[in-house]
C-alpha cells in the first residue's frame, strides 16, 4: 500500500469517534436554551455513522471509500499522494455506504429500517422541512445503538455508551436512556454504574430485555449491578 494511505482509516475512526460523542450527547442531555439539539442530533448521528462506515471501508483499503478518484487532467500522475487524494477524490455518497460496506467487506449493517429513516429525517433537516411531531432524538438513539454500535464494536472493538461529551457523570445517564428506551447495546468487559439504578431502570422493561441485560452481566460478572441501588 502506498504509504501515504496507511494512516487514512485511522484518521477517519478519530472524526467519527468525536461525532459520536456530540451525537450520544445531543441525543440524551437536555437544558433549556438547547431545544436545537432535537434536530442536530440526527445530523451528529448521520455524520458519525457515515464516518465509521467510512473507516470499515477504509481498513480493507483506503481508496475503496473513493468513488471518483481524480479529475481527467490527473489521469496521467505518476504518484498518488494524501494532498491530491483529498482535493481530487470524491467519495460514496452517505446512502450508498451499506452497499459499499457489504461489497468491500461482506459486513451488512446491522438494522437497514433505521438507517433509511434517520437518512430520511437528515435530508429533511438539512432543507430546513423537518417533520413536526417526532421524537428525532429518539431515532437519532435508535441509530446509535442498532447501527453504529454493533458496527463498531465488531470492527474496532469499540463501546458507543463510552463516547459522550459529558465525562463528569460517565455514561451512566446515557445507559439509562438507553435503558428506558428498551435499546440493546455493547457492554464493556468493565462496565459499572454509580449515578443511576438499573434495577428501578428495568422496572417496566419487557421481560425479554430484562432477561438479555442479565445475560449479559452475568458474563462480565457484573449481576450485582442489577440489584436495587441503596440511597
Amino acid at each position: 500500500m502506498n504509504p501515504a494511505l496507511a494512516d487514512v482509516a485511522n484518521r477517519i475512526l478519530y472524526l467519527a469517534m468525536g461525532s459520536l460523542a456530540q451525537a450520544n450527547h445531543h441525543a440524551v442531555f437536555s437544558d433549556p436554551g438547547t431545544e436545537h439539539r432535537d434536530y442536530i442530533c440526527v445530523l451528529n448521528a448521520a455524520h458519525a455513522g457515515e464516518l465509521f462506515l467510512k473507516a470499515a471501508i477504509a481498513k480493507e483499503h483506503p481508496l475503496l471509500i473513493f468513488k471518483d478518484l481524480f479529475s481527467l487532467d490527473d489521469k496521467q500522475a505518476e504518484t498518488l499522494d494524501l494532498d491530491r487524494l483529498i482535493k481530487r477524490g470524491r467519495t460514496h455518497d452517505f446512502e450508498k455506504l451499506p452497499q459499499v460496506l457489504w461489497a468491500t467487506t461482506g459486513l451488512r449493517v446491522a438494522n437497514m429500517d433505521c438507517f433509511e429513516r434517520l437518512r430520511a429525517a437528515r435530508n429533511s433537516i438539512q432543507h430546513f422541512c423537518a417533520p413536526e411531531g417526532r421524537s428525532f432524538r429518539a431515532l437519532s438513539l435508535e441509530f446509535i445503538y442498532t447501527v453504529i454500535d454493533p458496527l463498531i464494536a465488531s470492527e474496532f472493538g469499540l463501546f458507543a455508551i463510552e463516547y459522550h461529551e459529558d465525562f463528569s457523570v460517565g455514561y451512566d445517564h446515557v445507559v439509562g436512556h438507553i435503558v428506558r428506551s428498551g435499546l440493546k447495546f455493547s457492554i464493556p468487559p468493565d462496565f459499572n454504574l454509580t449515578e443511576i439504578s438499573l434495577a428501578e431502570m428495568l422496572e417496566d422493561a419487557a421481560s425479554p430485555y430484562r432477561d438479555w441485560i442479565k445475560a449479559e452481566l452475568e458474563q462480565i460478572g457484573k449481576l450485582e449491578l442489577l440489584q436495587p441501588k441503596k440511597y
